[in-house]
Formats: structure tokens, sequence, C-alpha cells
């Protein structure tokens, strides 16, 4: 069941990706260009958004750090002039540490609430009233399977991810009846330059091109909760529903406990 409108058809709609540099990003941008989109492409280094936009065949280009204040909507400015409005809004902008409980700090907290959660939320604020106004567009995060449920070594980014996909179902309740889509895009192991540093298996792992089409596919199905790949995200989220006893005896035996 569709609970968004879906996209079928992606020739002339204009598209933002925050988050395009690399990834999933970059991967999305050549998915959708190649279907006729229309695109602007945000990130913080600019020469390799322009690299991007020239390899899909020309985007609108906005260099952004998203969590630096106001850059989101000032972006979201330079884009009404340009298109005067806007059909998709995609953040993909994230970070990933790795984080043993015994090695939780300050600095690692900040550092990835602030990308994951905080800009990620001012990012939809800053774009939600020029889409109300219209009373149409989509608007979709990009959160994590790591936010489903309690892991080893994810307690700091796994929390930033439920946390988005908890705004996201806020999000949809109040925008979906006022004519926004609203979507979470749950990816597991994807290999990014994110999950390069990983030292521990990653089952399931995916490259971002098969992650941009199982995106595209959502969308085009309207969903919600856009997760791949199915045979892994799907494990997760039936754990998530065991009881606590066999929840935590059944992820430490499947993943070590994430001790050292």
């Amino acid at each position: 069941m569709s609970l968004n409108p879906p996209i079928r058809d992606w020739r002339g709609q204009r598209v933002w990706l925050v988050g395009a540099s690399t990834g999933i990003g970059e991967a999305l941008a050549h998915a959708l260009s190649a279907r006729g989109a229309r695109l602007a492409l945000s990130g913080r280094r600019a020469a390799v958004l322009e690299t991007v936009a020239e390899a899909v065949g020309g985007a609108e280009v906005l260099p952004l750090d998203i969590t630096a204040e106001g850059a989101v909507a000032d972006a979201w400015a330079t884009l009404m002039d340009r298109w005067g409005s806007c059909d998709v809004v995609i953040f993909l902008a994230g970070a990933y540490q790795p984080t043993p409980a015994t090695e939780l700090s300050a600095e690692v907290i900040h550092m990835t609430v602030a990308v994951n959660l905080s800009a990620t939320m001012a990012g939809v604020a800053a774009v939600l009233p020029g889409m109300l106004a219209r009373g149409l567009g989509h608007v979709a995060v990009v959160s994590s399977v790591a936010g489903y449920s309690g892991l080893p070594r994810a307690c700091v980014y796994g929390a930033t991810k439920a946390g988005l996909i908890n705004f996201a179902e806020s999000l949809f309740l109040e925008l979906r009846p006022r004519g926004i889509g609203v979507h979470v895009i749950n990816p597991g192991f994807v290999a990014t330059r994110l999950t390069a540093g990983n030292d521990f298996p990653m089952p399931a792992l995916i490259d971002p091109p098969t992650a941009a089409e199982a995106v595209v596919e959502g969308l085009r199905r309207g969903e919600f909760d856009i997760h791949f790949p199915k045979r892994f995200s799907r494990v997760l989220k039936l754990l998530r529903l065991l009881p606590y006893g066999l929840y935590f005896a059944l992820v430490r035996r499947l993943t070590g406990g994430g001790g050292r």
C-alpha cells in the first residue's frame, strides 16, 4: 500500500540532494539524472560537487556545511530564486563512527548528533514552509536500519538514526494530510567512505548504485519506510519485535556483543 504519492516519472522533477558528493548521494544523482530529473547538489566540497554535476550532465551546485547555522535556509533561498519551487528534497548528509560504550565521549556525541540529527531536522524546517505553501512536494531523510533497535558499537550513531525515524514518523502524521510526501530511508551496510573503516563483518553489504536503485524503487512505490537490502533489513525489523531477553541474547550471539 502506498503511504505517499508514488513518483513514477522523474522527467522534469526538481530534486535537491543534500549530501551528494559521494556514496549514496552521488549514486542517486546519477540514477535520477538518467531518469530525466532536474538536480541541485549540495555538500561541503564544491570541487567534488562540480565533478558530480558534470558527470550527470549538469546540475545546480550549492556547496554548504549542513551544520552551519542558516546554511540550508540560505541555499534553499538561492535555489528558489533559480527554480521557483522544488519537488523533492532528500537529506543524505551523515556522520558515522563506530563507538563502543567504553569509548563514549562528548566529542563523538556532539559531532554525530550535530550532523545526523540537529542539522537534518533544521534542514527540513528550512524547506517545509515553501512546500506547505504549495501543498505539494516530498521530503526524505536518510536514517539507517541501526535506528530500529540498539546494536553494539552504535550507541551514538544508532540513537541519532532512531531519532530521525521518530522525527519522520511525526512529520508524516502531520504533513501527509497537507499534501507533502514524507519518506525515511533506512539502508543496511553500503560500501562507502563511512563504512570503509569498519573492522567487523558487514552482512549483506551492497554498493552505492544498488542502494540508489532501492531508493528510487521505494519512491516509485510511495513507501514511507524505504529499507534495504530486504534480506538484512527484514531480519532487523523482526528482531526488534522480540522480548528484550531474547533480543539481547540473539544480538550478542550474532555480533559477539561488540566486545574486543
